[in-house]
C-alpha cells in the first residue's frame, strides 16, 4: 500500500508560491496584452515578491536562526527552502530585466518612456532642476556616516542613494554617506511630453548641493527589505489596541532580510552598506533595471494613457436588483447569488446602506476584514449607528498591512457608538458575513449577506468574488448564534446549518471528499481556491483519486498537491488562472447523488481550517447553485487564460492547438453585457437558457 505521507507526493509551500509568482511575471511577457497591462503585471509581481520576503522568507530566517527544523509535508528544512528560495529569485531576475526593456522599447513608440536625467535635453534638465529645488530639496535626507554621525536606521522598504564623496579641501579624505528618498516623493517625475525620470537620477545631479564642500565619486541606488511580521502576544494584552499600535512601530524596525542595488553598485559601495547590515550575501539583489518594481503603477494609473491598458469593463446590477425595489423584500421572495465583477457590487453596498436608513432595521452585525479607505459601508455603519441603530462590528485587527487601516475605522466605529470588537484571542476572523435584523408586522425578521471576498467596493471591482444573499430563517439563525459566538464567550461554536473554523469546515470538507471517494467513477469534485496546503484535505484527495473519482482544480496560487503520479493522482488536474481579474473566490462542488455546492471565506490550508474563523455556505437555491456549476465548468475549460500543473510542480500555458479561444474572462464579461441590455420582455428562463449555452457549448 502507498504511504501517502512520502515527502515526495508533495510541492513545497514557498516554492509553489514562487511559481505562482512567475506564472504573474508570464502575464507581463505576454505579447498579446496591452503595454501598461504587461507593465502592470510587472508592479504585482514586484508588489507580491516584497511581501513574499518581509513574511515568508523573514520567518524561514527566524527558523534557521533558532535551530528550528520545521518541516511540512516536503519535509525540507528551513535552510535547504532559503537555499532553493535565493537561487530561483536570481535565476528570474534576467528575465525580470529582459522583460522590462522589451516593453519599455515598445512604449517609447506609443509616447511613454522612462530616462535617465542624462537622456533629456537641456530644456527638460533645466525643469528638473528647478523641480529639484522647489519639491525634492526641502524634504530630502543627507545622512553623513562617520565617527560622530552612526549607520542610521532604514525603515521597511527605504529607498535612496548611497554615496562615495571626496573632500575639496583634502581630495585624499573619502567619504560615504546616504541620501534617503522620503516615501511622500513621487518614485518618477513627470515631463509633459509622456517621459519619466527616476528620482534617483535627478537627486545624483544634486548630491554636491547636498554635501557642500564634497565632489561625488560615486553612486549606487538601493532598497531594504525587513521582516514586516507582527508578534503579538495576546495572552499578555490587556489592550489589544495598544499592544497592536506598538506592533506597527516595530515592523518598521524588523530584521533586514534583503538589499536591492542599483547596477551602479560596484563592491566597494555594496561592502560599506553591508559592513553595517550584515545583509546574507544570497538576499543581496543587483539589478539593471531601476528599482522597486511596485512603483510602476504610477505610470500605469496615468490616465493619459489608458488606451494602452486592457478595455475597462463597467460592473452590472441585473435582474432582479435592477428595478429600485427595496431589497429586503426582493430577498423575501427569493435568494440572489452575485459574481464580482461582472455583477456589481454596489447591491452589497446599497443592503448595508439601506439597512442603516430604514425605520424598521434595529441591528446590523457585521466582520471587516479588509474594508479599503473611504469606504462607504463603514460609513453606513457609523450613520446606522449615530441614528440610535444597535450596530456590532468585528474589525478584525490582524489583517496583515491592513491593520493600520482598521485601527483607523474601529476607532471611528466607537466613536460613533458602534459595539466593536477588536479579534478574538489566538484566531484571526477572516469571515465575511452581514446579518440585519428588521421589524416586520410586530415581528423580527432577518436577512443576510455571506461572501468570498472582503467588503472593499474597489478591491471588487478586479477580484473576482461571490456574494449571497437571502432571508431563509435557517441561514439568518445560524448566523446570529455565529455573532454570539464572536461577541461573547462559547467553547462549542457549532452552527447547524453553516459550518465554522476552526471546528467545523474541515471535517465538513473531509466528509464530502470521503463521499465522493465511496461513489468511485461515478464521483466528481470541482474545487475553486486561492490555495491549496492542508496535507490531511491532499491525502483525501489522493485516496479519492485512486478511487476513480474525477477531480478538477483550480488553485490560482500555492498548490502543495502533485498532479500525474501513477497510482495516487492521474484523476486529479489542477489549473491556474491569471488574467484580467484576480480569481478570489472559494467555491466547491461535489457530484454526489444529489449535486452539492459551497462558497467559503476559507482557502484549503491550515491557517484557514484551523488558525481562523471562517464560514462555509452550502448554497441550496437550486439557481444559485447551478449558476456557480456553469461558472466552475466554464474555468475548467478555459484554455486563453489557465496555466497547467506538471507532475514537477511547474506550470504550462494550456494550448489552444486550433481550438476556439476559451477566455472566460471575455466570455463573462460579453454574457454579462447580453443580459444588460436584454430587454424587459424576456423571461428569466430565456436568460438562463442563454447562461446554459454560452457556458455548455464552449
Amino acid at each position: 500500500m502507498l504511504n501517502l505521507k512520502n515527502p515526495d507526493l508533495y510541492n513545497n509551500r514557498e516554492l509553489s508560491w514562487l511559481q505562482f509568482n512567475t506564472r504573474v511575471l508570464k502575464q507581463a511577457q505576454d505579447e498579446s496584452l496591452p503595454l501598461l497591462e504587461r507593465l502592470k503585471f510587472l508592479a504585482i509581481y514586484g508588489t507580491n515578491l516584497d511581501e513574499f520576503y518581509m513574511i515568508r522568507v523573514a520567518g524561514l530566517k527566524k527558523l534557521f536562526a533558532a535551530g528550528i527544523i520545521v518541516s511540512s509535508a516536503d519535509k525540507l528544512t528551513p535552510l535547504q527552502q532559503l537555499r532553493e528560495i535565493r537561487k530561483y529569485l536570481h535565476q528570474e531576475q534576467q528575465v525580470i530585466e529582459h522583460c522590462m526593456g522589451g516593453i519599455l522599447k515598445k512604449l517609447e513608440d506609443e509616447g511613454v518612456s522612462i530616462k535617465s536625467y542624462d537622456e533629456v535635453n537641456q530644456h527638460e534638465k533645466n525643469y528638473l532642476n528647478r523641480y529639484f529645488n522647489e519639491n525634492i530639496y526641502p524634504v530630502i535626507i543627507p545622512i553623513a556616516v562617520d565617527a560622530t554621525h552612526p549607520f542610521p536606521h532604514l525603515n521597511n522598504l527605504s529607498f535612496g542613494l548611497i554615496v562615495k564623496l571626496s573632500d575639496d579641501s583634502n581630495v585624499s579624505i573619502e567619504r560615504f554617506g546616504f541620501i534617503r528618498v522620503p516615501r511622500v516623493l513621487q518614485r518618477f517625475i513627470e515631463l509633459e511630453n509622456g517621459t519619466y525620470v527616476p528620482i534617483e537620477s535627478l537627486v545624483a545631479q544634486h548630491v554636491e548641493d547636498l554635501f557642500p564642500g564634497y565632489t561625488l565619486l560615486k553612486y549606487a541606488s538601493f532598497r531594504v527589505t525587513r521582516n514586516a511580521d507582527i508578534e503579538i502576544e495576546e495572552e499578555e494584552a490587556d489592550d489589544f489596541m495598544e499592544i497592536l499600535e506598538e506592533g506597527l512601530k516595530l515592523r518598521r524596525k524588523g530584521a533586514m532580510v534583503r538589499l536591492e542595488v542599483g547596477s551602479d553598485g560596484d563592491e566597494e559601495i555594496t561592502n560599506f552598506f553591508n559592513r553595517h547590515t550584515n545583509v546574507y550575501k544570497d538576499d543581496i539583489y543587483k539589478f539593471h533595471t531601476f528599482l522597486n518594481l511596485s512603483s510602476l503603477w504610477q505610470i500605469v494609473s496615468n490616465k493619459n494613457f489608458a488606451h494602452l491598458l486592457a478595455a475597462p469593463f463597467k460592473p452590472k446590477i441585473l435582474p432582479p436588483l435592477d428595478t429600485g425595489d427595496n431589497i429586503f423584500l426582493t430577498l423575501e421572495k427569493q435568494d440572489i447569488l452575485l459574481y464580482h465583477p461582472y455583477e456589481s457590487f454596489e447591491p452589497v453596498v446599497k443592503f448595508i446602506q439601506s439597512a442603516s436608513k430604514d425605520p424598521d432595521v434595529v441591528s446590523i452585525k457585521m466582520t471587516l476584514y479588509r474594508s479599503g479607505t473611504n469606504s462607504p459601508i463603514v460609513q453606513a455603519l457609523m450613520a446606522a449607528s449615530e441614528s440610535g441603530k444597535q450596530v456590532t462590528v468585528m474589525v478584525e485587527l490582524k489583517a496583515r498591512f491592513d491593520e493600520e487601516n482598521n485601527l483607523i475605522w474601529a476607532k471611528a466605529l466607537e466613536k460613533a457608538g458602534a459595539h466593536v470588537i477588536y479579534g478574538i484571542r489566538g484566531f484571526k476572523v477572516h469571515a465575511k458575513a452581514t446579518l440585519v435584523t428588521r421589524r416586520k408586522n410586530g415581528k423580527l425578521k432577518q436577512y443576510a449577506h455571506l461572501g468570498t471576498g472582503n467588503y472593499n467596493p474597489a478591491t471588487a471591482k478586479i477580484y473576482t468574488d461571490m456574494s449571497y444573499m437571502t432571508s431563509k430563517d435557517e441561514i439568518t439563525n445560524d448566523m446570529t448564534r455565529f455573532f454570539h459566538f464572536l461577541t461573547g464567550f462559547s467553547k462549542k461554536g457549532k452552527l447547524d446549518e453553516l459550518y465554522m473554523s476552526p471546528s467545523q469546515i474541515k471535517p465538513k470538507i473531509l466528509s464530502l471528499i470521503q463521499n465522493e471517494t465511496r461513489k468511485g467513477k461515478d464521483g466528481q469534485i470541482i474545487a475553486k481556491m486561492n490555495s491549496l496546503v492542508d496535507e490531511d484535505v491532499i491525502r483525501a484527495l489522493y485516496k479519492a483519486s485512486q478511487a476513480g473519482v474525477k477531480i478538477d482544480l483550480i488553485v490560482r496560487g500555492i498548490c502543495c498537491l502533485k498532479t500525474g503520479i501513477e497510482g495516487v493522482s492521474e484523476n486529479i488536474r489542477v489549473i491556474s488562472i491569471l488574467g484580467k481579474y484576480l480569481e478570489h473566490p472559494r467555491t466547491f462542488y461535489f457530484k454526489n447523488d444529489d449535486a452539492q455546492v459551497y462558497i467559503s471565506s476559507a482557502d484549503w490550508m491550515p491557517r484557514n481550517l484551523v488558525r481562523r474563523i471562517e464560514l462555509l455556505t452550502a448554497i441550496k437555491d437550486e439557481k444559485s447553485k447551478e449558476k456557480i456549476i456553469q461558472i466552475l465548468k466554464l474555468q475548467c475549460s478555459d484554455n486563453a487564460l489557465a496555466h497547467e500543473l506538471q507532475s514537477d510542480g511547474s506550470y504550462v500555458k494550456i494550448k489552444k492547438d486550433g481550438e476556439k479561444s476559451i477566455n472566460n474572462h471575455k466570455l463573462l464579461e460579453d454574457y454579462v453585457n447580453r443580459i444588460s441590455k436584454a430587454t424587459k420582455k424576456e423571461t428569466a428562463s430565456s436568460i438562463e437558457q442563454l447562461a446554459s449555452h454560452l457556458f455548455i457549448e464552449n
